[in-house]
């Protein structure tokens, strides 16, 4: 049978200096219930610790606050009774700002609106107690076991969204801009731009942003069936795998490759090829609207390459921005207006096959690297999700149950998140010897 100690440590009364008393007590008891968890030589063993709101109030003044936390962060599970709203919020000011860490606050009734309001992130859960905690907090829920799926299901997948889409904007956009900076160092900087304005004006606002929409909003690298299933697929967010500098760096590179493949490939191909019948070469505004759909194409492609989980708004937004782009280029060039693009894709553009092959060509040679790095990476070093994506794609959790279930039982040890019954998280019976119980140190313990 499972046991679990708990460390229970209250405020102590004398008729002289009560507070003193009271304050050297409550230190006393830190001090040895911090000493006994360092000698504790079990790996697995687990300590609770209980606090009353009046020995929390010695707790957390600034003498003291430190010695308390180091000792809370050194237990499995901390619980704080009988304490005012105002402690509440305290103890998690404490925690944020002494650990450094994202906090998330629940609460049902008013007493936790201050709590919730310090927390980083506040829960209000609607109920009887009525709806002022619902209505200070950033997400509502009416039931406390929705929490569950809030945090590992949705909570993982807003954080791999967010993290993918800003790593993606970076990468767009070093890919487009810097193809402008080389012109400008090609043509001596003359301060000739080598895109239309229009080009520029529609890059972001039109031709780019849906794909990011849909991958902000409808990306799922599992199912929320999954996510339940494993639950150490959330320790990806803790662990901040998407979004570390490693992540973003790399992001960059790949934007910065892909610039140079898109400028410098045209260049070559363009330089002193005829594009048209009569032997005529390429100009300037050939040459950028070439570039410019090079860039189209690859960033859409590199998107979807990206996704893990398409539906068909994903693939109307991929596909459809491609379409867009050269919808806006046939009618754009109808216009007078154009300049230097009239009818250069139903004229110049369209019939030279030079231009689909430099697309095509330019587009794999920017994407490639991606697709060898990601092969790698599932093959050789494969994350959480990617072996679990296997699994289902080939079905092994259908033919192979045994493996299947010991995959989930890997996802169910415990994890820096917390003991949990969800994830079947048991504490271990404690090995080592009973430290001896001393008159200012409670122990009890749980069977």
């Amino acid at each position: 049978m499972d046991m679990v100690y708990m460390v229970v440590i209250f405020a102590l009364h004398s008729s002289l200096e009560p507070e003193q008393a009271a304050k050297e007590s409550l230190m006393l008891q830190i001090a040895n219930a911090s000493q006994m968890v360092k000698l504790e030589k079990d790996p697995d063993a687990a300590f609770a610790l209980v606090i009353d709101g009046k020995a929390l109030t010695f707790a957390l003044e600034d003498d003291m606050k430190h010695m308390f936390l180091n000792l809370a962060v050194e237990c499995a599970s901390v619980i704080c009774c009988r304490v005012s709203p105002r402690q509440k919020a305290l103890v998690t000011r404490l925690v944020k700002e002494g650990l450094g860490k994202t906090t998330l606050a629940v609460g049902d009734g008013a007493n936790d609106v201050g709590m919730i309001q310090e927390a980083d992130i506040g829960v209000g859960i609607s109920g009887v107690e009525g709806m002022q905690a619902v209505m200070a907090s950033d997400f509502s829920i009416s039931q406390f076991r929705f929490l569950e799926r809030l945090l590992v299901v949705h909570g993982h997948w807003c954080y791999k969204r967010i993290a993918q889409m800003i790593c993606y904007f970076f990468y767009k956009n070093i890919t487009f801009g810097l193809t402008i900076f080389y012109f400008e160092a090609f043509a001596g900087f003359s301060g000739q731009s080598v895109y239309d304005d229009w080009f520029m004006l529609l890059f972001n606002v039109v031709l780019t942003s849906l794909p990011v929409i849909s991958l902000g909003v409808f990306e799922q690298d599992v199912s929320a069936e999954i996510c339940l299933q494993f639950p150490a697929l959330y320790q990806q967010g803790p662990n901040n795998l998407f979004f570390d500098w490693y992540r973003i760096l790399g992001w960059m590179a790949n934007g910065l490759y892909s610039s140079l493949a898109i400028f410098f490939l045209n260049i070559c191909i363009f330089y002193d090829q005829a594009i048209r019948s009569g032997g005529q070469t390429a100009d300037m505004a050939s040459v950028g609207t070439t570039m410019f759909s090079c860039i189209i194409w690859a960033v859409n492609i590199q998107i979807a390459l990206t996704m893990s989980h398409f539906t068909w708004i994903q693939h109307l937004f991929v596909w459809g921005s491609i379409g867009t782009w050269y919808v806006f280029i046939i009618t754009y060039g109808m216009a007078l207006k154009s300049r230097d693009n009239f009818q250069i894709m139903t004229e110049v553009l369209g019939p030279a096959p030079i231009y689909w092959a430099a697309t095509l060509l330019v587009t794999a040679a920017c994407n490639i690297p991606y697709l060898i790095h990601i092969s790698y990476q599932r093959s050789c070093n494969p994350l959480d999700h990617h072996v679990i994506q296997e699994i289902k794609y080939l079905r092994k959790d259908v033919e192979d149950e045994t493996m299947w279930k010991r995959e989930r039982s890997k996802a169910r040890q415990r994890t820096k998140i917390g003991f949990t019954a969800r994830v079947d998280a048991k504490i271990k019976q404690l090995k080592g010897r009973l430290h001896k119980k001393s008159p200012s140190l409670t122990i009890h313990t749980v069977a």
